[in-house]
């Protein structure tokens, strides 16, 4: 980041249109001010003035500031790559759509603010300065860019020390973090195989990359308080592994920023011993050693550099390491990176589950069949590879049968990377209470985790015995998730000895939640919490407060119009879904939610409206076919029913609710055939059932 200058801006703002969704934008200077005309808040074309460059390459962003402290991010960013490259245009960060000011992800919007979204990654020392009263931003920080505080903390102690202060004396020297993870740290290969050695264990907490995670992880922010070499997780909410983000073998989308902190925790390397300045400088970010030679540092060039092992000696120019261990995805259009899980090519499970394999980024005119088979002729039929749980994550995406015996396996394994077995422990479809009480007694905070969140819908007298003890964690982040778990247990319930241990658990969530008051998810947070503690009137202030920031915001209106349905005011909820959905016509969510409203008020022609637009806007959620399915079976309308549930099954092959409505609804039309069918997919999903094995033998008859 840096002031915008002559010497900073490399767009081109010598009168520089660019079109894009009906408005010409034009990029100019005046009065050795850099100006862009483009459209604003409202859509209409209006001058700002670029305060900031943000970026140097591949492309460069522009940020403009607002008199309420807001520092938005433009959208339209410029190339800086050369022009033989493809370079030196302005283009749209969101090509493919159509983003104009009705959009979320207009430029002008919430999720394009730099005070929130980008400033603690991109300057040093950052407070961001958020007053949630007056709606206004006063951040600060110590560098506009990232200085060495960035990484090694406030420099102060470092300064008493070296004038000699007494105070300052101690086991670091006055620094507030040794990195010293790769002092004395030798790589050889091992007597008989491919595969380099590290002379020493690999530590438990990497202070390494836990430090460089601050920036290069998907996380939301707990605290300001950061120190380095802490584990990330103590001020920051480290993402697991979902379908939103990730693939099922653990390999980022591309159409989703994830960093690379999670794909490098998943890694071989970093399980023994590698952390990020082995092959990266840390202040300079270049590789250590140009080409292949970053690799060659520890694996033998003559073992991996032939073509008995890349079986492309033909290919101009010749393939690299990261060509199949480390495939590109491209981000923000032009910024092209590669994945840090440094896996072995498996296109055999991309048949099983459809992921990515980097044989098929380059051969796209051949399956992944294909490459299987190539895989196969050249390295035999044995499939190797340190990544061995997409079918586990791919199974439990899908609702499958095995789904929970597949996760379990993966949470109890000692051999699987702990980012994963908390991922399993978050996924699994029922709690497993012995694997998540081991989960919480791991080492690793990010385990901890998950196993908290597959707490979650464990009935309350079970709670406070399980999760307790976490409110006194040593990581702040897990004392947080406990807190927020906890709450659901009534305060009659909670042991008098444990209470003061979970009013300051509780105290840091509201803490962490008010620091991100700027943020509609924070408010809806806060406002769950609150109807946890059967506190409706603070709920209710948190989700108008959401709803303030974005009157748009799905969760929160549903989350409020849900506690009106408890509170009896089911009119008031319904006016609450409306108002949202003025600014979100295509929010399925809001349509299921009205539509169940609506059916309490006894209105069944608009309530089968607004279910039939849920389940048509989003068919991935095969609950909005269920609900929509049971609403018109009520009316009388069987058959569109069963045509409903029909098409829903095509996606949601394994939906029990699904199939269970499939099955009353063929059986109340007297086809026992159909009936059977389904009955006999569910008990496949549900064996040693002894109601499903009883109705099969019904239904044969």
């Amino acid at each position: 980041m840096d002031h915008a200058t002559a010497q900073t801006v490399r767009g081109d703002f010598n009168d520089a249109a660019f079109d894009y969704a009906g408005t010409r934008s034009r990029f100019f200077r005046k009065g050795g001010k850099f100006l862009v005309e483009t459209d604003g808040l409202d859509g209409k074309l209006a001058v700002f003035e670029v305060k900031y460059t943000f970026g140097i390459d591949p492309l460069q962003q522009y940020l403009i500031e607002f008199s309420d402290g807001r520092i938005q991010a433009l959208s339209i960013a410029w190339d800086t790559r050369p022009r033989e490259q493809g370079g030196q245009r302005w283009f749209h960060l969101y090509p493919d759509g159509a983003v104009t000011a009705a959009d979320p992800l207009h430029w002008t919007k919430l999720n394009q603010n730099w005070n929130f979204m980008c400033a603690e990654c991109h300057s040093t020392d950052v407070h961001k300065g958020y007053d949630a009263d007056k709606d206004r931003f006063s951040t600060t920080f110590s560098e506009i860019s990232v200085g060495c505080e960035a990484c090694h903390g406030a420099g102060s102690r470092h300064v008493a020390w070296a004038r000699g202060e007494p105070a300052s004396r101690g086991p670091d020297d006055g620094l507030l973090v040794r990195f010293d993870e790769r002092t004395g740290i030798v790589w050889s290969a091992s007597a008989g195989t491919l595969m380099p050695a590290r002379s020493g264990p690999a530590p438990g907490l990497r202070k390494e990359v836990e430090t460089c995670g601050r920036c290069h992880a998907r996380r939301g922010q707990l605290s300001e308080d950061w120190t380095p070499g802490r584990p990330l997780s103590d001020t920051h909410r480290v993402s697991l592994l979902d379908r939103q983000h990730f693939h099922a073998d653990g390999q980022m989308r591309d159409d989703e920023e994830t960093y690379n902190y999670a794909p490098f925790k998943q890694s071989k390397m970093f399980a023994k011993g590698v952390t990020c300045s082995d092959c990266h400088d840390p202040h300079s970010a270049a590789l250590k050693a140009p080409g292949d030679g970053v690799c060659a540092q520890c694996h033998a060039p003559d073992n991996y550099q032939s073509p008995a092992h890349r079986h492309h000696g033909d290919v101009s120019p010749p393939l690299g390491c990261p060509s199949c261990h480390m495939p590109e995805r491209r981000y923000m259009v032009v910024d092209r990176r590669h994945d840090h899980s440094f896996r072995i090519p498996r296109p055999d499970v991309s048949v099983q589950t459809g992921t990515p394999n980097a044989c098929n980024d380059c051969h796209r005119d051949k399956s992944a069949a294909w490459a299987a088979q190539q895989v196969e002729t050249w390295f035999g039929p044995e499939r190797h590879g340190y990544q061995t749980y997409a079918r586990t994550f791919h199974a439990a995406w899908t609702e499958a049968a095995d789904a929970q015996t597949l996760l379990a396996a993966v949470a109890a394994s000692g051999d699987v990377p702990g980012i994963v077995r908390a991922s399993a422990l978050a996924e699994l479809p029922a709690p497993d209470l012995d694997l998540i009480r081991r989960g919480l007694s791991d080492p690793d905070p990010l385990v901890r985790l998950g196993a908290l969140d597959g707490l979650e819908g464990v009935p309350t007298d079970q709670l406070w015995t399980l999760a307790s003890a976490q409110l006194n964690d040593p990581v702040r982040g897990v004392r947080i998730r406990a807190g927020e778990l906890l709450a659901t247990v009534p305060s009659s319930q909670r042991p008098a000895v444990d209470r003061d241990r979970f009013e300051r658990a509780a105290a840091e969530f509201v803490a962490a939640q008010k620091l991100n008051a700027d943020r509609p998810d924070a408010h809806t947070a806060l406002g769950s919490f609150f109807v946890r503690q059967a506190n409706a009137s603070a709920a209710e202030t948190e989700y108008r407060a959401a709803l303030r920031l974005d009157p748009s915001f799905a969760p929160a209106a549903i989350n409020l119009s849900d506690l009106f349905r408890q509170l009896g005011r089911d009119g008031d909820g319904e006016r609450v879904l409306r108002e949202a959905l003025a600014g979100a016509a295509k929010g399925a969510s809001l349509h299921h939610a009205l539509g169940l409203t609506l059916v309490r008020e006894k209105r069944p022609e608009a309530a089968l409206d607004e279910l039939r637009q849920a389940t048509a806007l989003d068919p991935g959620q095969s609950r909005y076919a269920y609900v929509y399915a049971i609403a018109l079976h009520s009316a009388g309308r069987r058959e569109e029913a069963l045509a409903v549930l029909r098409d829903s099954l095509q996606t949601h092959p394994n939906d029990r609710d699904v199939l269970s409505a499939a099955i009353s609804l063929s059986r109340e039309q007297g086809n026992a055939a159909a009936a059977l069918s389904y009955a006999e997919r569910l008990s496949r999903l549900m064996q040693g059932n002894r109601e499903i094995d009883a109705l099969i033998k019904q239904l044969r008859h």
